[in-house]
């Protein structure tokens, strides 16, 4: 385990190189096989895909807290064409980079038309979320087509702490039910540890919705603290993605492109209607050696 949090800290650190799963393999010390199945194991996961929904939520931080034009974050994040670059984030997202940037984040509300959507449905999915030690924070709960939370949810909401939900429309397939909590407000976080304070999630399913499915109402979930090893949440509905400044080692020998660009730099309150996140470190020298 040790080994794959060594690697997703290096992809972390490397999001502008094009990585193979040679490199990752090397920083995990193991043969590319093997580490491609432990990895899998550990995270649900290919490399591939785990390292493709870094690259997008650091897009997403940059859409936000910098000035930087698409082409130049297209870049930052590992893409050589700017068309595939927006293909990707507004299949994974749900919206394109211009959207996101100009919402300051903030992708559209549960509920209303959503681009992209699974086609509605008649099935009605129940269920109950709860947390260790009460939670009170906003809760996203939505019905994705994998295990990792991508695009558009095929049907969601938003509930404040723990309790019933329901999940209207539902339409037939396969879906995973997965749930989301930001971190704690500060009076709410206060006398609790800091796993209690963080981002938490949970999941569940795979939930089958046939022809004759009209309600299924054991879609209960349990929230546990987020893990380096859970893929990063794209999609966010009620809110702006939470940013996890990474750590350690480069995944090759290769130098880091230095220093931010000047042009990174937050976004004047205005642009966003928030005041920006800070923005994160640069890479951290040398290679990690098998």
């Amino acid at each position: 385990m040790n080994s794959i949090e060594r690697t997703i800290e290096a992809m972390q650190r490397n999001l502008s190189e094009q990585i193979t799963v040679d490199d990752m393999a090397r920083v995990a010390m193991f043969s590319k096989f093997y580490f491609t199945r432990i990895f899998r194991d550990s995270t649900g996961l290919s490399p591939g895909k785990f390292l493709s929904a870094l690259r997008l939520q650091e897009a997403k931080r940059l859409l936000t807290a910098t000035s930087l034009s698409i082409a130049e974050i297209s870049n930052r994040v590992g893409y050589s064409s700017v068309g595939t670059f927006s293909s990707r984030f507004k299949t994974n997202v749900g919206v394109a980079p211009t959207v996101y940037r100009a919402t300051g984040g903030l992708t559209p509300e549960p509920g209303g038309d959503r681009e992209g959507a699974a086609p509605s449905g008649t099935a009605t999915v129940l269920g109950d979320v709860s947390a260790p030690g009460g939670r009170q924070a906003p809760v996203f709960i939505g019905l994705f087509p994998e295990p990792m939370p991508r695009g558009t949810p095929a049907s969601c909401t938003v509930r404040h702490g723990q309790g019933p939900f329901t999940l209207t429309d539902v339409p037939q397939g396969t879906w995973h039910l997965l749930v989301y909590s930001p971190p704690l407000q500060p009076d709410a976080a206060r006398g609790r540890s800091e796993e209690e304070r963080g981002p938490s999630i949970g999941s569940t399913g795979p939930i089958d919705i046939r022809a004759d499915t009209r309600r299924v109402t054991s879609a209960d979930v349990r929230l546990r603290p987020i893990t380096p090893f859970d893929p990063p949440l794209l999609p966010m509905p009620f809110g702006p993605p939470v940013v996890v400044a990474p750590r350690g080692p480069a995944m090759s020998g290769r130098r880091s492109a230095g220093p931010r660009h000047p042009a990174e730099r937050p976004v004047p309150a205005g642009r966003s209607g928030r005041p920006a996140p800070a923005a994160r470190g640069g890479l951290s020298g040398g290679a990690h050696r098998a």
